[in-house]
């Protein structure tokens, strides 16, 4: 999936709202914006746990297809909550181009250490 895959689907999910005209009883992503983010913040706890699933499986002789399309499933639902919050697959992009090349764990130490002066102060 290249980015301008993810600009399209952003783009017909920001369309989907309720308040631009986006129909409940006719579009699943204008539902879930509709009822909130009870809603959609649901389905990517359950997306994600059908993710953990269906790499279990996978680890174990299962077939590919059903953890690309469980991933698939929750990059969407994910996406939703972007678009819920005023945000674009852009911004989540341009925060991994702002980690690549750094070490994981030393980001994560500096966020500790971050989080501890936070609380200092």
């Amino acid at each position: 999936m290249s980015s301008d895959t993810l600009q399209r689907l952003a783009a017909i999910i920001d369309s989907r709202h309720p308040a631009r005209g986006g129909d409940p009883e006719k579009s699943y992503v204008a539902r879930l914006l509709h009822k909130g983010p009870d809603a959609f913040l649901k389905k990517i706890g359950e997306e994600a746990t059908e993710v953990v699933l269906a790499a279990k499986d996978l680890s174990h002789g299962g077939d590919s297809a059903p953890l690309v399309g469980e991933m698939a499933d929750l990059w969407f639902h994910c996406m939703v909550a972007l678009s819920h919050y005023g945000l674009q697959p852009a911004d989540v992009l341009a925060e991994l181009a702002r980690r690549e090349g750094l070490s994981g764990l030393e980001e994560k130490a500096l966020r500790k250490a971050q989080a501890r002066e936070s609380n200092q102060e």
